[in-house]
């Protein structure tokens, strides 16, 4: 059995890279220009950083965000060098370096697209490849499009008090999410309207004094 050297799965056609990983790849190395670009609106350093106690003599601010800086010269970098080991694999002679950090980037980016057939269908070493492409690609987008922070949860309440008819207590996690009316209980189903809250202090301080007792 052929197994994606990326996903481990199941690969019918016998290569490197399943199909579907193939695919993501090439269109991971396609966005890579379009990554690089994305990132120099956040070269610039932030206003704020200079509000702090700056103070005469003290060093001057850097013109650029060293790590942003640094993240553009590592995709460069690492495609670069991903394209010199494709091609000292295939006995092809390396390619002049090309004028300008885009020139460059867009060249690596080029040749290893034009080598894509080959790294899925024959090259061991396509599972590593592909994977340090995928998480090149995730760690610039985290800097571009950073993900939404996670929904509040609310304010926790205590443990459901409700009893089911074997007499077991549910005690799973209360909390009164934002722009409800009733607490509800997510693993039992139970919801407490405002008019019942001061009984559901009652219930949850018991439980949990016996609980303290046990």
């Amino acid at each position: 059995m052929n197994l994606c050297l990326l996903c481990d799965e199941h690969d019918a056609l016998g290569g490197m890279l399943c199909p579907g990983c193939t695919k993501a790849t090439v269109v991971r190395l396609e966005c890579m220009p379009t990554l690089y670009e994305g990132l120099r609106p956040f070269l610039t350093p932030s206003s704020a950083v200079s509000q702090g106690r700056g103070g005469k003599g003290g060093p001057a601010p850097l013109p650029v965000v060293e790590s942003v800086l640094d993240m553009r010269g590592v995709m460069v970098g690492t495609l670069e060098d991903w394209l010199s080991a494709v091609r000292e694999e295939r006995g092809m002679r390396q390619l002049a370096s090309r004028p300008g950090v885009d020139g460059r980037l867009a060249a690596a980016v080029a040749g290893l697209l034009a080598n894509m057939p080959w790294v899925a269908s024959a090259w061991p070493t396509a599972g590593t490849f592909a994977g340090e492409v995928r998480d090149l690609a995730r760690s610039v987008s985290s800097v571009i499009s950073p993900p939404p922070p996670p929904p509040p949860r609310g304010a926790r309440i205590g443990n459901c008090p409700a009893v089911d008819s074997s007499g077991a207590l549910c005690g799973a996690v209360l909390r009164l999410a934002p722009g409800e009316k009733a607490v509800r209980c997510e693993w039992c189903g139970n919801q407490y309207p405002p008019y019942t809250w001061a009984q559901l202090k009652t219930w949850i301080d018991e439980d949990t004094g016996a609980r303290d007792a046990a």
